[in-house]
């Protein structure tokens, strides 16, 4: 009876987690748009010395990346928020069970539980990938910074 709102409580910081990582994303996203912009502005005027070259190649890929990068993100608050609505429906139909002696909600109640629980796991693993695509742009910074 108590796991449901465990689980309510426990989602909550994921998403409180995943909406700070998502709002670094796009605020890097856009860093990165405005820099590509100068480059594309400054190459038009009076070209692009190597390293600028360099430096806008590698703006590109990072945001190819980081476009999917955001995907990852919206999918994990996505299956967290469905996860979160499963034990919501959950709680309520122990409560109806509770109350409703002429229907048994147990079956329904675990049922749904444990579709929070796989949706919970779902976005474990969106979020965990999202992690990796993250190790990866650092790796195109560093094999920049070296060149």
């Amino acid at each position: 009876m108590l796991a449901p709102g465990i689980m309510i409580s426990a989602c909550g910081l994921l998403l409180l987690g995943i909406n700070n990582k998502y709002s670094l994303v796009v605020n890097r996203i856009r860093v990165l748009e405005e820099e590509k912009l100068r480059l594309i502005s400054q190459s038009h005027r009076q070209g692009l010395e190597d390293e600028q070259k360099r430096r806008l190649n590698s703006i590109q890929m990072q945001v190819i990346r980081f476009a999917h990068r955001i995907k990852l993100v919206r999918n994990t608050v996505f299956f967290y928020t469905m996860g979160v609505a499963c034990f919501i429906i959950s709680s309520l139909s122990i409560g109806g069970d509770f109350f409703l002696k002429s229907f048994d909600l147990q079956p329904v109640s675990v049922a749904l539980f444990l579709l929070g629980m796989i949706s919970v796991l779902i976005g474990v693993l969106f979020a965990a990938n999202e992690v990796w695509k993250g190790y990866e742009i650092v790796k195109i910074e560093i094999v920049e910074s070296e060149l």
